[in-house]
This record gives structure tokens, sequence and C-alpha cells, in this order.
């Protein structure tokens, strides 16, 4: 079996998501979410909402941004990839770590067994002053987690909801993110996207992906015939 050591180095970060790289609007949940975490007096937080809503991405960048500051070792958990190994391993001594970030906290919330440890990490975190970011795609009031010190400890903290980005917003994230990587999308070619792909940010960053090789490669603009060829539209 595996340590938590080893399982950490197999898990990578996306380099893509940084703050610099998150479009987050004035006034929205994602903006506020973006100077919580970047507080390093606030100890623990908890962020939910739906996939898409950047999430993850917000996990990623705290934990590389914190690398690359004066603490490094933060360690950040995609219960996707773990949630299939014992708790106790994937959990004892994280409190070590200057920033621990635990994300889809929803896959593990009706696993009994995960509660108690989860609630020790809450504690031994605490106690050692190791920051506490936890992601869900649930509020922590639904969540079906029948220990009641561990709900406490949920809610303890400062709550966001992330909403789903409106249309506008969808459309500006597209172009935000293609501008990063030096790529100018049109307004034409961005709603052409929208209508077309699967109203799901991690579907749309994914389809720009290929979009920057195929452009890179083919030394092409985007428009919307070049779009269709690339993605198969």
């Amino acid at each position: 079996m595996k340590t938590f050591r080893q399982l950490s180095l197999a898990i990578a970060l996306d380099d893509q998501a940084t703050f610099d790289n998150f479009y987050a609007p004035n006034g929205t949940p994602q903006h506020m979410a973006t100077f919580l975490l970047k507080d390093e007096g606030r100890k623990f937080a908890y962020l939910s909402g739906a996939s898409g809503t950047g999430l993850s991405h917000l996990l990623q960048a705290i934990c590389q941004s914190t690398a690359l500051g004066r603490n490094s070792g933060a360690l950040y958990l995609p219960l996707e990839e773990l949630s299939q190994y014992p708790p106790e391993q994937v959990l004892e001594g994280l409190e070590n770590a200057p920033l621990v970030c635990i994300d889809d906290l929803q896959l593990v919330s009706d696993r009994e067994d995960w509660h108690i440890p989860l609630f020790n990490l809450f504690n031994n975190c605490r106690d050692a002053g190791c920051r506490l970011m936890i992601a869900s795609h649930l509020p922590a009031d639904q969540l079906d987690i029948k220990l009641e010190d561990l709900l406490s400890r949920l809610k303890s903290g400062v709550s966001l909801h992330l909403q789903n980005y409106k249309d506008a917003d969808q459309r500006r994230l597209l172009q935000y993110r293609s501008n990063r990587r030096g790529l100018y999308l049109s307004d034409e070619v961005a709603l052409f996207l929208l209508n077309r792909l699967p109203r799901d940010t991690h579907a749309l960053m994914e389809a720009l992906d290929i979009l920057d090789k195929a452009s890179l490669r083919e030394q092409r603009r985007l428009t919307t015939p070049f779009v269709k060829e690339a993605l198969g539209l």
C-alpha cells in the first residue's frame, strides 16, 4: 500500500490554475473567494458551488501561490483521486504542512469511516497553526454527516457559495483565458463556442486548450470555420 507522501507526488497541479488566470468579476463570490484565500490570517474556510464555478482552480491557485512564497509544502488533496484509500492514510500528519486544501468533500461526506479522521484533522490543524481550506459541491448543511462535532467544525469558519457564471460572464471568461494565452477570441467565436459546447467551465477550458495547440501548430487565427474544424463541430 502506498503512503500518502508517495500518493501526493502523483497529484500534479494544473499550471493554468493560478490567481492571475482566474476570472472573478467584481462583486461575485469568486472575487470574494480570492481575497479570502489570500488572507494568511484566515485559518479555515469552506467553499461550495456547482461543478465549473472555480472551486478546484481556487484551491490549486492558493497552493501554487503558497509554494512560490515563503511557505512551501502546501498540499492539495482531490478526493476524486484519493477517496478510495483509507482516510487515516490520506489525512495522517497533514497538519505539519503550512496549508492543506481538500477538494470534493461531498464524495466522502456520507462515509462514516472518514468522519473521525476529518474531525481529528481539524483539531490537529488548529493546534499546529496549519491553514485548512475545504471545497465541496454542497453547502455544509446539505452534507450527509452524522458526526455533529465534525459538522460544527465545517460550519465554524467563513463559508462562501460560488454561483454559476452567467452567460455574459462565461463569454468574458473564455476571452479572458484566451487573452492570457496570447489568443484573440472575438465575440462571434466566443458565442459560437458557448452555443455549441456544454455550458460547463471544464469543457470550455478543454476546448480552449485544443484550440490553443491547433492555432499554434497551424499558425491560424481563431475564426469560426477554424474552430469548427479544430473541434469537429
